[in-house]
């Protein structure tokens, strides 16, 4: 019997590439699962032998559906259909959301006060940080923003620094209308020069020193995001 393995895509759709480079084809009676549905990919996982066709794209990888006996497909899918029309597994989903909302609503006031601390203004500019702080988290803390502040592979606090970094370069630098050459690493240097002007900025902030607002950037965007949203 076909081992539960994990393959390649090939131009030919009922051909899959083995690690090994072996072109393989679908057994006779296999279907493809698109992706999607994680309930239903693991329940037809779960029911017998799988063929996992994965494609990577630059350092990500793609699911690209699952092959497996169409009769596992079709009984899994008859499965789950059932199950989620009753009244149990709605209120199980309602309940579902609720809890991640809460964890949602905790996470931004978290990552905004985790902010707030790695900004450490002094108390002349603690309201331009309060500020910031809730502009980085709404930003950066949305599910399925991509961005570092939803990875858990370093701590909330390096998680606050560069999603404060990102913040700056996006808003208080020409970054997003500079023409980088595309040499490898051309981008990062850019960002590291940007970043080190970024961490500046920041510092006169830390001072209870008084300075120019309209003469500083983070000031400036500051006041016009206020003012973009008033007029939203």
């Amino acid at each position: 019997m076909p081992e539960s393995l994990t393959f390649a895509p090939t131009p030919d759709p009922r051909r899959v590439r083995a690690p090994d480079g072996r072109v393989l084809s679908v057994p006779e009676g296999w279907a493809l699962l698109p992706p999607g549905d994680a309930g239903l990919t693991r329940r037809v996982k779960a029911a017998g032998p799988t063929w996992t066709v994965v494609e990577k794209v630059g350092r990500k990888l793609f699911s690209r559906g699952v092959w497996a006996p169409e009769p596992h497909i079709h009984q899994a899918r008859a499965a789950l259909e059932s199950e989620r029309a009753t009244p149990a597994y709605a209120k199980k989903l309602a309940a579902g959301r609720d809890r991640r909302a809460r964890e949602q609503e905790q996470y931004e006031v978290d990552f905004a006060n985790a902010v707030l601390r790695f900004l450490a203004f002094s108390p002349a500019w603690l309201p331009h940080g309060k500020r910031l702080a809730v502009l980085v988290a709404a930003h950066a803390t949305p599910v399925g923003s991509g961005t570092v502040a939803r990875t858990e592979r370093i701590p909330v606090e390096r998680r606050a620094e560069a999603a404060v970094i990102a913040w700056m370069r996006h808003q208080t630098t020409s970054y997003d209308n500079l023409k980088i050459a595309r040499v490898k690493g051309a981008r990062r240097e850019v960002r590291r020069e940007l970043a080190e002007i970024s961490r500046a900025v920041l510092d006169l902030h830390r001072r209870d020193v008084p300075h120019g607002p309209t003469a500083c950037p983070l000031c400036t965007a500051l006041m016009n995001v206020g003012a973009g949203a008033r007029q939203g």
